[in-house]
């Protein structure tokens, strides 16, 4: 998952966060739509501000856009780095890696499309215990193993 570290100000900002994909957690969710394509930020807790976006050139994952893997029965794995206060906005992350410099706050919150989009989030621990990460996960489903790892959501 991302943690944003915020200064010690009176007044905290959401930043957009860089990616630091050395200790990457393998992170498998559903969602209640399609979100594949559409750009995630994270919220407060109280899912009334985004606390950490992308910066437009942080949406690649491996030298790819970094849209979710796609795994058996609807799951996804997360390439970007999402957590249980993710929320989507309505732009793909093609348009959004185009842009010269992210959006304000303002327009980023008045992109958000659902605050609430998970149905199910687990945190299957290190990428680095995957030699297959997709064939190992999508085994783990079908036989329903999943529940074997954290669930967050």
């Amino acid at each position: 998952m991302m943690i944003t570290t915020m200064g010690c100000s009176a007044q905290k900002q959401a930043k957009p966060l860089k990616s630091k994909r050395m200790t990457q957690p393998t992170l498998v969710y559903k969602t209640k739509q399609n979100y594949d394509t559409l750009v995630p930020v994270l919220l407060s807790d109280d899912k009334a501000e985004i606390v950490v976006y992308p910066a437009p050139t942080d949406v690649y994952y491996a030298g790819k856009l970094a849209l979710p893997t796609p795994l058996k029965n609807g799951y996804l794995l997360d390439n970007r780095g999402i957590g249980v206060n993710v929320a989507f906005l309505k732009i793909s992350y093609q348009a959004y890696s185009q842009l010269t410099q992210a959006p304000s706050l303002a327009e980023l919150q008045a992109l958000i499309i659902d605050k609430d989009p998970l149905l199910e989030l687990y945190d299957c621990g290190s990428r680095k215990k995957f030699k297959k990460p997709v064939s190992e996960l999508s085994r783990a489903i079908v036989r329903g193993k999943l529940k074997d790892y954290r669930r967050l959501k």
